[in-house]
């Protein structure tokens, strides 16, 4: 596992860290596809009104999250030491790659060693 970074204390700080920990491509797809299925079935469940379907949104959007981190990524994901500021940022994330913006957000997080990925 990736060694262990101080604690931000700011959210700014956060979202370097945060970044730092999606570095590869296929921990961010996972994080994507997570996201929209976890909304698509809390969405779905509301409206058919069945809490099953409501609660299995979240399960699905993690475990293809953790799935990224403790498979691809090789760290630990950054929802145990910071769960709000974490889910915010998965939204951030994935608006931003939507949207073409994500690129110089992680190039700002990443080291310069030429081991930043392509957004």
């Amino acid at each position: 596992m990736a060694q262990a970074v101080p604690k931000p204390t700011r959210y700014r700080e956060f979202w370097r860290v945060y970044l730092a920990a999606h570095r590869r491509r296929g921990t961010r797809a996972l994080h994507y596809l997570g996201s929209v299925l976890g909304l698509a079935l809390v969405a779905t469940g509301l409206v058919l009104a069945d809490w099953r379907v409501v609660l299995v949104g979240p399960v699905a959007g993690y475990a293809l999250a953790w799935t990224g981190h403790f498979g691809i990524e090789k760290n630990r994901p950054a929802t145990f030491g910071h769960p709000v500021w974490s889910l915010l940022s998965d939204f951030r994330m994935l608006g931003l790659a939507f949207t073409g913006r994500l690129k110089p957000h992680l190039e700002a997080a990443l080291p310069t060693d030429g081991d930043r990925p392509a957004a």
